[in-house]
């Protein structure tokens, strides 16, 4: 892993100004934030820049102004949700550059935190303007990256301040790149990941790269129909992508190649139609599913032999769910699976990494979230890092 600077290679920074880039982009509802999980993770980075005398200035977006602004997209919106997870008054700014940032710099004392507005209301940032980049760097001694989940963005804020000033990963990109390293780029083998969700579409590129890493490929969720499809199983009126057959077992040859083992259940959880607890509910083999079945769910057989597999694992890596957990009793396989993880994780056996806004709600689901080594809430970037693609903001802060 290219290393990159962190906030322990920060000198004396009394009187300096931090340019910190963090997400709170946080859901509303009735003008406060429904969940402030993203300012909980960026707090130990503005709190230790703002103990050590930094005047901490936050950069953010909120929303998607596409370079205009609008009066219910500023970040004054979140102010007050920020203030209380901090417990701390911070000042608000209603411009990234120029002489109103200039003069509420000289305002701000030494530890006091100011929040710049909507860095998306001007059209160079999504531009990755280098002259935009350039503006907002002349008011800052340093720049602070603690926003993992806008890193697969190549924006003036995300990556171009990265060119004008010394760069650091704050507290939470700090533990997200090591997490990630852990987990594929320097893992302990034997590695296993989970890959769930409905369309193997979106997954393409995720597979493709997992199957030259892992050790075991465990396919979940409607993905998994696409591939009984490849293999001749006649899923009935599944969720399958019948035109990506061929895709599926090239994925399936790579991996035989590369000494991937991959795992598709052998026994599934089918219904006639899709509602919680339906009459028409049975678990059979695969190949008995009827042409008026739908499968829904990992099978309690196959279920088992995955937890065995897991116990084999020195590494996991999880993006999305086993089958329809949503819906009971369709969260079987998924619940299951991730306490088997969660338990082998604790037992100190096993390094759990896992992503992606559904995986994330499964695992809360299952009551075992915060028993994984290391859940990601980004959803695009997590997805991009699974793909094996460079993220332009991480790439940056290596340089």
């Amino acid at each position: 892993m290219s290393s990159f600077k962190t906030l322990d290679d920060l000198g004396d920074i009394t009187g300096k100004v931090a340019l910190v880039r963090v997400d709170l982009n946080l859901p509303m509802k009735d003008g406060s934030a429904t969940d402030v999980s993203r300012v909980e993770a960026v707090k130990p980075t503005i709190l230790e820049l703002a103990e050590k005398g930094a005047k901490v200035l936050l950069l953010a977006h909120y929303g998607r102004p596409k370079g205009q602004r609008f009066s219910t997209m500023s970040t004054s919106f979140v102010q007050g949700d920020v203030e209380k997870v901090l417990d701390k008054e911070i000042m608000f700014i209603p411009e990234v550059m120029g002489p109103v940032v200039e003069q509420s710099i000289g305002i701000l004392a030494n530890g006091d935190i100011g929040l710049l507005d909507n860095v998306r209301f001007w059209p160079g940032e999504e531009a990755n303007d280098p002259e935009f980049a350039r503006g907002m760097a002349a008011h800052g001694d340093f720049y602070v990256n603690d926003a993992f989940s806008a890193a697969h963005r190549a924006h003036a804020s995300t990556e171009g301040l990265a060119h004008h000033l010394p760069a650091y990963a704050g507290r939470a990109m700090e533990a997200e790149l090591k997490a990630l390293d852990a987990a594929l780029g320097n893992p302990e083998a034997p590695v296993a990941a989970v890959v769930g969700g409905a369309k193997v579409s979106t997954k393409l590129d995720v597979l493709t790269n997992l199957v030259g890493k892992v050790q075991h490929l465990i396919i979940g969720g409607g993905m998994a129909n696409t591939f009984l499809a490849a293999k001749g199983v006649d899923v009935g009126k599944s969720l399958c992508e019948h035109e990506l057959t061929a895709t599926a077992n090239r994925i399936i040859d790579e991996a035989a190649h590369a000494g991937c083992t991959v795992h598709l259940p052998y026994d599934v959880v089918v219904a006639k139609e899709f509602a919680a607890n339906p009459a028409s509910l049975r678990t059979c083999n695969v190949h008995e599913v009827a042409d008026d079945e739908m499968i829904l769910d990992v099978g309690p057989l196959a279920t088992e032999a995955l937890a065995d597999v897991l116990k084999t694992c020195r590494t996991l890596v999880w993006n999305g769910p086993m089958g329809a957990f949503e819906t009971e009793p369709f969260d079987t396989a998924t619940v299951a699976l991730a306490r088997t993880a969660a338990a082998l994780t604790q037992d100190g056996s096993l390094i759990s990494v896992a992503g992606g806004g559904d995986t994330v709600a499964a695992l809360a689901h299952a009551g075992v979230k915060d028993e994984f080594t290391f859940v990601s809430t980004a959803g695009g970037a997590f997805l991009e890092w699974m793909e094996g693609k460079p993220l332009p903001g991480v790439a940056a802060l290596t340089a």
